[in-house]
């Protein structure tokens, strides 16, 4: 079966490399960079082709033949990367962070009789996964909270973070408004608000803050208390707030000696640079999910942790593995027939179907990529 990995960066090629391990299958990455191209040639004997995602007749020829397209694009070409694949009739799993709601195309996806599973990552992704599956489990869920972030192992001045995916989705993070449920009722708060510290086993003292990762959650799921926060290390959020309210992430363009400039594109490019890795980059991530409800009639929490570190021996960050590998496992489900249901599927619905959550955690757990999970009856 041949698949088509729509973007070659350091998650694309993550996903493309974790496939590439199956001898049944033709992976073949699509990029628009002659360097990403090369670079995957020669480095992985990756087979490649040149793609502009955002030109919609070349995208729908390159998907022709495929059985299956993997999308890792940024997130504001995801969208309409989505509904061009999904009007090809192609199957999808797809880790783009795109502002608009992919729930939106399901009346195409049906129509197509296509299998569509987005959000397919971490977070959004592994925390739907999850809560998904206990919502099958739990008599009823109260409270759903996520705390979930990439952090470098060396903490360098002054952000103390670098760059593990597209830095125009980090500023997105940081930008975009931050849908939560509080007792019912969604609501909006900027994000990086409602700062909080929390100490984690294997890295100390963090702080985490809102963004806007529930997404098809407040749709699929009706839990009346819900949100996520981004992690970082103390300090973080406070630069990104004065970065933001200063306008240095605004898209609106400045006149600067008669040339419009648009503030974010240069910031975006200060940040890619002060955020490259030193050395061999290694970081680290972490997630925690906190689950609290009623399970056979008696009130509970359960906790489910997952940490993970950069892969020295495939030179593989922790985020790549952690996003990558999830989206790896959700594409091979859907390859064999494991999971399929036309139509959009964010992982809490994946994670509803006891056999696909047991066989993709045991997929990630062969890649060293383990949740630990403990439970305790709530006082």
């Amino acid at each position: 079966m041949q698949v088509l990995v729509l973007g070659g960066g350091l998650v694309g090629s993550a996903i493309a490399r974790d496939l590439s391990r199956d001898d049944r299958l033709e992976v073949i990455v699509a990029d628009r960079s002659p360097q990403v191209r090369s670079d995957l040639a020669d480095r992985y004997g990756m087979k490649t082709i040149h793609v502009d995602v955002a030109d919609p007749k070349a995208l729908v020829q390159a998907v022709q033949g495929v059985d299956l397209v993997v999308g890792a694009v940024p997130g504001f070409l995801g969208y309409r990367m989505l509904e061009t694949v999904i009007g090809a009739g192609r199957d999808v799993v797809d880790i783009s962070f795109c502002p608009e709601d992919p729930l939106d195309l399901q009346e195409l996806a049906v129509a197509q009789q296509v299998t569509v599973v987005v959000d397919a990552g971490l977070s959004p992704g592994l925390d739907n996964l999850v809560l998904g599956h206990y919502h099958e489990l739990y008599d009823r869920i109260d409270h759903f909270v996520c705390y979930v972030g990439g952090l470098p192992q060396v903490r360098n001045w002054p952000f103390e973070y670098q760059s593990v995916f597209s830095p125009i989705d980090v500023i997105e993070e940081y930008t975009r408004p931050a849908r939560l449920r509080i007792d019912g009722q969604v609501v909006t708060r900027p994000a990086l608000s409602d700062l909080e510290q929390l100490d984690l086993p294997q890295v100390g003292v963090v702080e985490a803050f809102n963004t806007d990762g529930l997404r098809t959650l407040l749709t699929t799921l009706n839990i009346p208390n819900m949100c996520e926060k981004t992690v970082r290390y103390p300090g973080h959020a406070e630069q990104m707030r004065m970065l933001r309210d200063a306008g240095f992430f605004s898209t609106d363009s400045l006149d600067i000696a008669g040339r419009p400039v648009s503030p974010r594109a240069v910031t975006a490019q200060l940040l890619f640079n002060a955020w490259q890795p030193e050395g061999d980059g290694r970081d680290l991530v972490v997630m925690r999910v906190i689950l609290t409800g009623q399970l056979q009639g008696r009130p509970v929490i359960t906790t489910v942790d997952l940490y993970d570190e950069y892969d020295g021996g495939t030179n593989t960050t922790a985020m790549a593995r952690t996003t990558g590998y999830t989206c790896a496992a959700v594409a091979r489900l859907v390859l064999d027939g494991s999971y399929r249901k036309p139509g959009i599927a964010p992982l809490e619905m994946v994670g509803a179907n006891r056999k696909a959550y047991d066989r993709l955690l045991d997929d990630l757990a062969q890649r060293g990529i383990t949740l630990t999970v403990s439970q305790r009856e709530e006082a």
